[in-house]
């Protein structure tokens, strides 16, 4: 709701929660009309029928309300993942695709500044040809950490048993899988492995997820990444592109206004030594609304919405684009199944080639 506001073009109408007591908590925190059901905000009259329906469910029941937002004739912007089962993602996909309708997924993070600022560093080879991707997930030892005192702006408690139900691989791992498939186009295969290091995170909770996941990815483009999810190693985010003269490097991506660094590569005395000195790379001009100063992420998460909303206005496709999406899924659970699913697992999906923000075509110099 935060996000949403930097964008003051974008009405929320409705909003509609099962659990009737955050409903009312919600409703009266930001000033939203409640919604009596789903079928009532499906099925409103024509001055209240919505654009675009943010599902913000949790991730079990992601598809069976897309689904009915879909079949109601609405563009759907769901939260991460698309769908737990490949299949029902694929039913979701051919359902919009019949309908004409949009059916794309968070995370928006490959829209923001720093993301669009890394790919133009890519693209216009400041080090020479990339070579090599490593990406980082960690988020420290969660399951020691007081989550049970994470609450939000309006008082809704982190949902701790769906977060170690679901996983980090399918929560976090579309934060680095969605700038990789910008920059560098569709993953042919996938070689992973996952695995719960620590059990019983939840006295109720049973068949927790992995908690640990690490995949070595091969792009159509030739280029190799190896990206890793957990919630047991010390925090980090850190991306790194290894290029052929050196190194382009964030450390967070979960900031849309993290720098970018450039790290040369040079022979000293007859050693070679990667820099301890860096550049920053900065956009030309102005870029996105950054997200919100209240709160721990300083992620702008009406990004995506806003994406879409554009799209429809215009008439185009979004970036984050139906296949978009699919591929993301089906990359996801690749990962996420690792345990069961051993050896190289192929792709069966694809996506088209991303096209830049258009304020990120240019360095300030």
């Amino acid at each position: 709701m935060r996000s949403l506001q930097t964008f003051p073009e974008i009405k929320v109408l409705k909003a509609y929660d099962i659990n009737q007591s955050r409903l009312k908590i919600f409703r009266d925190y930001w000033h939203v009309t409640a919604a009596a059901s789903l079928e009532e905000l499906l099925h409103s009259d024509d001055s209240e029928k919505p654009t675009l329906i943010l599902n913000l469910t949790n991730p079990n029941a992601h598809f069976e309300v897309s689904k009915a937002c879909l079949e109601a004739g609405y563009h759907v912007y769901s939260e991460k993942p698309l769908s737990i089962k490949m299949e029902d993602a694929f039913e979701l996909h051919q359902l919009a695709s019949s309908k004409g309708l949009f059916m794309v997924s968070a995370p928006c993070s490959f829209l923001s500044q720093v993301a669009q600022t890394l790919w133009l560093a890519v693209r216009e080879e400041v080090l020479g040809k990339p070579l090599l991707t490593y990406a980082e997930l960690d988020d420290d030892f969660v399951s020691q950490a007081p989550y049970q005192k994470w609450i939000s702006e309006s008082g809704a408690p982190w949902p701790a048993e769906d977060e170690f139900k679901v996983g980090c691989t399918l929560e976090h791992a579309g934060y680095y899988l969605t700038w990789l498939m910008m920059i560098f186009g569709p993953i042919e295969k996938v070689i992973a492995a996952s695995a719960e290091i620590i059990p019983n995170k939840l006295p109720q909770l049973k068949n927790a997820a992995p908690d640990y996941s690490t995949a070595t990815l091969f792009f159509k483009s030739g280029m190799i990444a190896r990206i890793t999810c957990g919630i047991v190693a010390p925090h980090n985010h850190g991306l790194r592109i290894i290029c052929e003269q050196g190194v382009i490097e964030i450390n967070e991506s979960w900031n849309n206004a993290a720098i970018v660094k450039t790290r040369r590569r040079y022979v000293l005395h007859r050693r070679l030594v990667n820099s301890i000195f860096t550049k920053k790379l900065k956009l030309s001009g102005p870029t996105h609304p950054m997200g919100p100063k209240k709160g721990n992420t300083k992620m702008n998460f009406a990004l995506g919405p806003m994406e879409v909303l554009n799209a429809i206005n215009e008439k185009r496709s979004p970036r984050i684009s139906s296949d978009f999406a699919l591929h993301l899924n089906e990359v996801t659970l690749a990962i996420q199944n690792a345990a069961d699913n051993t050896g190289v697992q192929i792709m069966q999906t694809t996506c088209s080639p991303q096209i830049p923000m258009e304020w990120a075509t240019s360095f300030k110099t």
